[in-house]
């Protein structure tokens, strides 16, 4: 089993303009990039805007990984919510081991679940106030 903790940047529409930038400013890589359109079980009530918006993209510098996203529609990030930490295992019991650790005394922002893009997924703000996103990876 990994653990691996990674930053996890959300913007108002602006990740793509975000990703140009790094690359150019900081050597950044991507290493992978889906919009909210190419989401395998996404609903298709998304408008051309939304479908075009960053779901997800993973970007290399050095040896570290960024990960990005863009907010649904643009719509504001809550005080809090614009850099978190995406905690990333390659083991569902343990990733849920550490969603619920981390959510006691704390907020459940998305419950721990299976999703289209991870078999074990949930994002929790722990009692100091930090949110963290707990992704499972799925293994290839």
């Amino acid at each position: 089993m990994t653990v691996k903790l990674t930053p996890y940047i959300t913007l108002e529409g602006r990740v793509k303009e975000a990703i140009a930038f790094y690359e150019q400013a900081i050597g950044a890589e991507i290493l992978s990039i889906a919009t909210y359109g190419e989401m395998p079980d996404m609903p298709n009530t998304f408008t051309d805007e939304l479908s075009s918006l960053i779901a997800h993209a993973k970007l290399k510098v050095g040896e570290t990984e960024l990960m990005f996203s863009d907010s649904p529609g643009g719509s504001p990030i809550e005080n809090g919510k614009r850099v978190t930490i995406c905690i990333t295992t390659n083991d569902v019991e343990q990733s849920r081991r550490i969603y619920e650790a981390l959510r006691q005394e704390g907020q459940v922002n998305m419950p721990f679940k299976e999703e289209p893009f991870s078999p074990g997924f949930g994002d929790v703000t722990d009692k100091f106030g930090v949110t963290f996103q707990i992704y499972t990876e799925i293994e290839h």
